[in-house]
């Protein structure tokens, strides 16, 4: 079964540069849950894809088809280039989703063919996240779990450099607490030799668990405050601000 979907073309020169993903076009999806805490995936939709096609091309100068190869579901995404004459064409497949199959199918085809048409590419360079949840946010059952019903996450700024990669990210949950700060310019001011962009990442984050958990195993006011010094990067991160607060509540100022 082919699907076509055909748009005519007024042929107008229209190979344009494609902006990086405002964080008002970006989505949040919990990957995975744990007991205490969760990783998130950040990803755009189709609706985000359409829109910034008719933005830099024009509605009347791009056009999808579908087509089945060896039972397998393609999208192509076709843009006209005034300078070639022709349809300049990307490709890719798509997976069924849990929900509607052949529409699931259909949507992720045409989402990978925009991520190589060049749309939302930057998404690949997000840092690991992972987000601390409470025990009230999580639920257990058969040994799985889960996060509660209500509770969501969306991306509230992101930030790139001019290689388009992500270097500041923040996630909020639906009570507008931040949950999630990535500033890749602050790990920066501590390493001595720059390394490449995943690497520092990877190393962030490292660094922010390592203080989180060094904070909660504080076992005096003293102590809070040692830790409190020893990772000055962190004093504005909210994850570890919260850490360091509930650690006050335990072990408070005596002097005070």
């Amino acid at each position: 079964m082919i699907y076509i979907c055909v748009c005519y073309t007024n042929k107008k020169s229209n190979m344009k540069e494609i902006r990086t993903l405002r964080a008002d076009e970006i989505e949040c999806r919990v990957q995975q849950v744990k007991k205490n805490g969760c990783v998130l995936l950040i990803y755009k939709d189709a609706r985000v894809d359409m829109r910034i096609l008719d933005e830099v091309y024009g509605s009347e100068n791009w056009q999808r088809t579908h087509e089945v190869i060896n039972g397998n579901l393609f999208c192509n995404v076709e843009i006209w280039c005034d300078t070639k004459k022709q349809w300049v064409k990307k490709q890719d497949v798509g997976t069924e989703s849990n929900t509607e199959k052949q529409k699931g199918e259909a949507s992720d085809s045409f989402k990978r063919a925009c991520f190589n048409v060049g749309i939302g590419r930057e998404l690949y360079t997000a840092p690991f996240t992972w987000i601390n949840l409470a025990e009230n946010e999580v639920t257990e059952s058969a040994g799985k779990f889960s996060l509660k019903f209500g509770i969501s996450f969306s991306v509230k700024e992101i930030e790139y450099n001019d290689n388009k990669e992500i270097i500041k990210l923040v996630i909020i949950d639906n009570k507008k607490n931040v949950r999630f700060s990535y500033n890749l310019n602050a790990l920066k001011k501590q390493t001595e030799e720059p390394a490449d962009t995943q690497q520092q990442a990877k190393e962030y984050n490292e660094m922010l668990a390592k203080a989180i958990e060094e904070m909660k195993a504080c076992k005096s006011y003293e102590e809070i405050c040692s830790v409190w010094k020893k990772y000055p990067t962190f004093t504005k991160v909210d994850e570890f601000i919260i850490a360091t607060k509930d650690m006050q509540k335990t072990y408070p100022n005596a002097k005070k």
